[in-house]
């Protein structure tokens, strides 16, 4: 099969897209899939090259065409261009203009089968405020929250602090504040606004936080383990370390998670039910609190998760049983097949 492997990206995630891409990479099975790399500057320029690894940049200019005639790359040459049809695309981007649909419309435009979420389910999830209003009609539970503009007027003293202020459609803790004083705000909002113009204020969710790999069409879904993210201090931050894969600066994910059989399978229950509420497909983790009164609480939803060697959705699937090839294997086949082998 011929897939199209795509990465990199404009969002402030470049640099963790390509190191999920690299991943993937390393344990794709070249005896099943030609590989075509494709990856995206900062700057937009997209280019074909061997792969995610020094250099890539200088690879050939390429474009995806939405022509459903061609069906896949024209790769850019001095004296024309060459067409190469693509089986299935793995769009390994996260963030903005991956994670949030837009990638997933051109996909759907060109008529070539993808892994992950679709375009509805892409832009509900990357939009907290949005995922949380469905996850909440679901009766689900949410954390308490406001949306305000970025350069709105906010009033400090209606909030009870502390409270966390995040850009609404960003990830990887990008502009996440934790604000214990109503003096903290206005920086916080402005730090928050640099990443987006919808700014998200919540309330403190006090518990542990627990995440789940979610693999699958509904009905048919499989879970990972469940995995706990240990603190030593602070908030949990991720990808904000100067060396992440020595581990976190201040957690450590512990995989599976160390608590009750009940609470695992509670966790995975609303996981999985937090996810076809969002008509989520392919793939996405679910973040979570869980209380010490046995509460489930939505944190976030990630429809392309990270898959570098040190990400959280690749170790849960792993825990159960299911290897890095094997997790490729599933999602070219739900991409293509919309069914698990």
């Amino acid at each position: 099969m011929k897939i199209g492997i795509i990465f990199g990206g404009c969002s402030e995630e470049h640099p963790i897209s390509i190191k999920s891409a690299q991943q993937v990479a390393k344990h794709l099975d070249r005896d099943k899939y030609e590989p075509y790399f494709i990856g995206i500057t900062k700057s937009g320029a997209w280019r074909l090259c061997d792969g995610p690894g020094a250099g890539w940049e200088n690879g050939d200019p390429v474009a995806l065409s939405p022509d459903r005639d061609v069906h896949g790359l024209l790769v850019l040459r001095p004296d024309g261009y060459e067409t190469i049809s693509l089986d299935a695309v793995l769009p390994v981007l996260h963030g903005k203009f991956g994670e949030d649909g837009a990638i997933q419309g051109l996909l759907e435009l060109a008529g070539i089968p993808y892994a992950g979420c679709d375009i509805q389910s892409s832009a509900l999830c990357l939009d907290k405020t949005l995922a949380y209003t469905v996850v909440r009609s679901a009766g689900i539970a949410t954390p308490e929250f406001w949306t305000v503009a970025a350069d709105e007027s906010v009033d400090a003293d209606q909030f009870t602090y502390p409270i966390f202020v995040k850009p609404a459609r960003s990830g990887s803790s990008f502009g996440v504040s934790k604000v214990l004083s109503k003096e903290e705000l206005a920086s916080a909002l402005e730090f928050a606004a640099q990443y987006d113009s919808k700014v998200l204020i919540e309330a403190p969710v006090v518990g542990s936080e627990v995440g789940c790999a979610v693999l699958g069409n509904d009905p048919d879904l499989v879970v990972g383990e469940v995995d706990r993210i240990a603190l030593t201090h602070g908030f949990f931050k991720i990808h904000q370390e100067a060396s992440p894969e020595t581990g976190s600066d201040n957690s450590t994910p512990v995989v599976p998670a160390d608590i009750s059989p009940a609470a695992r399978s509670l966790v995975q229950d609303t996981a999985k039910a937090i996810y076809r509420a969002l008509g989520c497909k392919g793939l996405a983790r679910v973040d979570l609190f869980l209380t010490d009164a046995g509460e489930v609480v939505l944190n976030e939803v990630n429809t392309f998760p990270g898959m570098t060697s040190y990400s959280r959705y690749p170790r849960m699937m792993a825990a159960a049983g299911m290897s890095m090839s094997e997790l490729i294997d599933a999602m070219v086949s739900l991409a293509v097949t919309g069914k698990l082998r």
